[in-house]
């Protein structure tokens, strides 16, 4: 008698297709079922039961989540960021946990790079004046040129050198970065947050969210911004205490901001800073393109198949 198949449950749905998915997993001998908690803690406890392996993209793999584990060998997170999954609880149960950091990085960096443009040639704000009729009409505010001026990057993995190099013909004069774990080259300097909030002209995240990076910019950091700096987070929406923000822009402690991210998602509507005509915003769609999707479904995928041979993941976080 054959042995039941071993499963593989998605937590979370969202992509047109999952036939990548099924072709690996059926040649790996397993099954896949899409089992959508939307972000429901409640349902994932009884999602994951009887999974051999568990995807997931936002909805919550808590502690007790993983308590409910009753055979689970590995999580695998759709994505790069893992703060919605409890990696110290997975390594009490000796449940592996990987993502996928290496897809995406073109379109987010492209994403950071175009709403700094967006924000500094004042896009947004003049697309309204033209569509409401209005031709020439009053700079509300003064835009700079970014050459001769200072790029800060807090954190500086794949995604932040891409948004370096993509930023180089625009001829910023220095290049300040902060993270702790990276070897840095040449022709960057490295600098502290607060350096990096008091000298940039244009500040891009690209930091993970966890308990120490959570509001890292705050009102103290925000109060040694210039005047003409401009912050991009494509990173997590936690790094940035919104409200402070919004309390810096009104208060023109800064130029303006480009946010993809939001704490929590999808932030609420009415918040103030949506008001502010030197903001551009959008939906976490930073990582989006059809080839990003495809790659990202796949290389999850391939995660999987490592797990189910016994193989250690590629890119496993919990050792």
């Amino acid at each position: 008698m054959n042995a039941p198949a071993r499963l593989v449950v998605a937590l979370d749905g969202g992509y047109a297709s999952y036939d990548q998915e099924e072709a690996l997993f059926g040649a790996a001998h397993a099954r896949f079922e899409l089992r959508p908690c939307a972000g429901s803690e409640a349902a994932a406890l009884e999602a994951v039961r009887g999974a051999d392996i568990v995807m997931v993209r936002e909805s919550p793999v808590s502690r007790a989540v993983i308590d409910a584990m009753d055979r689970c060998k590995g999580v695998v997170r759709y994505g790069i960021g893992v703060d919605n999954i409890d990696l110290q609880a997975a390594r009490e149960r000796q449940i592996r946990v990987a993502n996928v950091p290496d897809y995406g990085i073109e379109e987010v960096s492209t994403h950071a790079v175009a709403l700094l443009l967006a924000v500094a040639r004042q896009v947004r704000q003049r697309d309204q004046h033209v569509r409401a009729g209005q031709w020439n009409a009053p700079r509300e505010q003064p835009m700079y040129r970014l050459r001769g001026r200072t790029l800060g990057l807090i954190g500086y993995g794949r995604i932040a050198r891409q948004v370096q190099e993509k930023l180089a013909g625009f001829g910023f004069e220095r290049v300040l970065v902060h993270d702790p774990f990276a070897v840095l080259p040449a022709d960057v300097t490295a600098a502290s947050v607060e350096e990096i909030c008091a000298q940039s002209d244009a500040i891009s995240l690209h930091a993970p969210l966890t308990a120490q990076t959570r509001h890292l910019i705050d009102a103290p950091r925000l109060a040694l911004v210039r005047p003409t700096a401009i912050l991009v987070n494509t990173a997590r929406g936690g790094l940035v205490d919104l409200d402070a923000l919004h309390e810096a822009l009104v208060a023109k402690r800064l130029l303006g901001a480009g946010l993809d991210v939001f704490e929590p998602e999808p932030p609420a509507h009415t918040h103030p800073v949506f008001a502010l005509p030197n903001v551009v915003v959008s939906d976490h769609i930073g990582w989006y393109s059809e080839e990003a999707m495809r790659e990202l479904q796949r290389k999850a995928a391939e995660e999987v198949v490592r797990m189910l041979a016994g193989e250690t993941p590629k890119h496993w976080l919990n050792a």
